[in-house]
C-alpha cells in the first residue's frame, strides 16, 4: 500500500451556490449554502485515502465546533491524524467559496492553519521517514513547509509540492522538490516570471521537474531534462471545480509508482471525475471510479 503524508491546511469550506458570482456592492440571492470540510491539506489527504493509501496528516484545527468535525471527519476517511493538533483560543481555518457556473471565487482565512510549526513537523519525522511521498502546500507558514522539504531530503522521501496560495519561492526549495505541480500563474509567480505567457519556456526554466495543470486542457509535465509532454484532459460537464487540483495532487504521489506518463493520465482522470460532482471532498473518487472512468474515456 502507498504510504503518503500530507503537511498542510485543514479548513471548513462555507459554500454558497448561485446563479453568478456578485459585483461589487451587489447582493444576490442563493440557491444553496453548505458546510463542507476542506483545505488544500486535508483535500489532498481525503483524496490520497480514497484512492487506497495509507494517508498520515500534519496540521492543526481550532478548538471550535468546526475543529471537532474537521477532526472527525478525517478519522472518518481513514486518515492518520496522530500529528493533528488542536489549537486552543483560536478558531479552525475556513474558506467562503461562491459556486457558480461550474466555477468558484474563494476567501481563505487561515487561523489555526498559521500555527503548524517546524517542530510539528520535525515530531513526524518518523512517519515522513516511512512515507512514499510527501504532500504539502503553501496555506501553512512558510518555515513549516521549509521544515518539511528539509526532513524529507534528509529522509530520502520525495516531495509534490504544490504552489497554492502561489509566491516567489526560493530556488533551495525548489532543489529539494521531486515534482513541483502550479497551474501557469502559479508557475509564473513561483519562478518570478511576472507576464511570462510561455509555460513551456517556463517549465525549462524551472529548476526542478514542473507538473503543470491546465483545467479542461489536461497537464503538461517535464521530468528532469526533458521537454514538456502534454496530456489531454477529459470532458465532463464540471458542476464545482473547488477541490480539483488537490484531487490532482493526490492522485500524482498515489500512482506515481506506476511512472510518471501513468499518474498524470489518471491524475487527470481524477481531477475530471471531483468537477463533476459538488463539492472538495464531497466529489473526490475512490480507485476503483477511476478506473472504471478510464475504460469509459480512452
Amino acid at each position: 500500500m502507498t504510504r503518503i503524508v500530507v503537511v498542510g491546511s485543514i479548513n471548513m469550506d462555507l459554500v454558497t451556490l448561485a446563479p453568478r458570482f456578485a459585483g461589487p456592492g451587489e447582493t444576490l440571492t442563493g440557491d444553496r449554502f453548505l458546510t463542507i470540510p476542506g483545505g488544500k491539506g486535508a483535500n489532498q489527504a481525503v483524496a490520497a485515502a480514497r484512492l487506497g493509501a495509507s494517508v498520515s496528516m500534519v496540521g492543526c484545527v481550532g478548538d471550535d465546533a468546526f475543529g471537532k468535525q474537521l477532526y472527525d471527519g478525517l478519522v472518518t476517511e481513514g486518515v492518520d491524524v496522530t500529528h493533528v493538533t488542536r489549537v486552543d483560543g483560536i478558531g479552525s481555518g475556513t474558506a467562503s467559496i461562491t459556486v457558480a457556473g461550474g466555477e468558484n471565487s474563494i476567501v481563505v482565512v487561515p487561523a489555526a492553519n498559521g500555527r503548524v510549526t517546524p517542530a510539528q513537523v520535525e515530531a513526524a519525522r518518523d512517519i515522513i521517514r516511512g512515507a512514499d511521498a510527501v504532500l504539502v502546500q503553501l496555506e501553512i507558514p512558510l518555515d513549516a513547509v521549509d521544515a518539511t522539504l528539509r526532513i524529507a531530503q534528509d529522509e530520502g522521501v520525495p516531495v509534490i509540492l504544490n504552489p497554492a496560495p502561489a509566491q516567489l519561492l526560493p530556488v533551495e526549495w525548489l532543489s529539494r522538490v521531486r515534482f513541483l505541480t502550479p497551474n501557469q500563474h502559479e508557475l509564473a509567480t513561483v519562478l518570478g516570471a511576472h507576464g511570462e505567457t510561455d509555460f513551456r519556456e517556463l517549465m525549462r526554466r524551472a529548476p526542478c521537474p514542473v507538473v503543470l495543470t491546465r483545467g479542461e486542457d489536461g497537464a503538461w509535465f517535464r521530468d528532469k531534462d526533458d521537454e514538456p509532454r502534454h496530456q489531454s484532459g477529459f470532458k465532463v460537464d464540471a458542476v464545482d471545480s473547488t477541490g480539483a487540483g488537490d484531487t490532482f495532487n493526490a492522485a500524482l504521489a498515489v500512482y506515481l509508482a506506476e511512472g510518471l506518463d501513468v499518474a498524470v493520465r489518471k491524475a487527470c482522470a481524477t481531477a475530471a471525475i471531483a468537477v463533476s460532482r459538488l463539492g472538495a471532498q464531497g466529489g473526490m473518487p475512490r480507485a476503483d471510479e477511476v478506473t472504471a472512468f478510464l475504460e469509459t474515456h480512452q
